[in-house]
């Protein structure tokens, strides 16, 4: 019997999976064939199309498109995914990172401009990829990422540590290893983790560790909570039904039940000017604006829209 190659068995993983609801079918069954094969990219599949497999490659590939096939997500099969350019293990810790939650992390850089060693707190960071991004490409900023989780927590550490962040240096020594820097050269920022059930993780003992200073106050607040409303469960894509985690999914009959809760908490947390930046679903932005008023030491600053232009993000900013 001929060897298929490996364009063949590219067209049959594509119409199995559309057989079995996948999206993106084409995409994924690339994506699993090149990494099943060891692969560096795509672009050595499309090369090799006419590659005979032997049997000992088919029998690596099989269970990688049974597992797709059963709507487990693809990050997971493959081990990670990018993010702006940082690889993020992923597994069922944490809920997978999205593309579009790329942008929040576009909006606190914006915001920061100007801003000295800004002092940045992600609420509900998962994977780590937000935290992990803002101390890559903030210069100098001291970055505090919690969660309530400890099992996401230990992913991010994992995460941050993969992308060269030490997350058990002081800030002080690093804020010292950024005065070595050649000239021109981007100071370094640093990310520390912190257990608690949104901002009651930052206590003061935290604050000094991470910013030197028990009083300092926050520059840029960056959540993606949980929104999804309760009764939605059981009516997701499998792909997160079966495989995230479900306390990084539900916020409460609307969906807003924890986004309301820290927006309380931030009173007297936040430095005149700071912002703070949400992402929600698409239909809760007017929710959040008509109750601006609960936090009268905030002012609601808008809604955004992500790169697909649907509502995805709201943010205040601190009076």
């Amino acid at each position: 019997m001929p060897q298929m190659t490996v364009l063949e068995i590219l067209n049959r993983t594509k119409v199995f999976f559309e057989k079995k609801g996948v999206p993106d079918a084409r995409l994924d069954a690339e994506y699993i064939i090149s990494h099943g094969l060891g692969m560096k990219n795509r672009m050595d599949l499309y090369l090799n199309f006419e590659k005979p497999l032997t049997a000992a490659e088919l029998d690596t590939l099989r269970p990688l498109v049974a597992r797709r096939a059963n709507r487990e997500p693809l990050q997971h099969i493959i081990g990670d995914t990018s993010f702006r350019g940082h690889i993020i293990k992923c597994d069922t810790r944490a809920l997978v990172p999205r593309p579009e939650t790329e942008e929040l992390v576009d909006m606190a850089k914006k915001s920061l401009e100007g801003v000295t060693a800004p002092f940045i707190v992600e609420v509900g960071t998962g994977t780590g990829a937000i935290a992990i991004a803002c101390a890559k490409e903030i210069e100098g900023a001291k970055v505090l990422a919690t969660d309530i989780s400890e099992d996401a927590l230990a992913l991010a550490r994992e995460n941050a540590a993969a992308n060269g962040l030490d997350t058990n240096a002081a800030t002080t020594s690093s804020a010292a290893a950024g005065d070595s820097n050649a000239p021109g050269e981007k100071t370094a920022g640093t990310l520390q983790f912190a257990q608690g059930d949104l901002l009651d993780a930052v206590t003061g003992d935290i604050i000094a560790k991470v910013a030197s200073d028990a009083s300092a106050k926050i520059n840029c607040l960056i959540a993606n909570l949980p929104y999804i409303p309760d009764g939605e469960k059981g009516k997701l894509q499998p792909e997160v039904d079966k495989f995230d985690p479900e306390l990084a999914l539900y916020g409460g009959p609307d969906g807003l039940t924890l986004v309301r809760k820290m927006l309380a908490q931030t009173e007297g947390k936040l430095n005149a000017g700071a912002s703070i930046f949400l992402e929600i679903g698409s239909e809760q932005a007017p929710m959040l604006e008509a109750e601006a008023e609960k936090y009268p030491w905030l002012e609601f600053t808008g809604s955004h829209k992500d790169y697909c232009g649907n509502i995805r993000f709201v943010s205040y900013k601190a009076k």
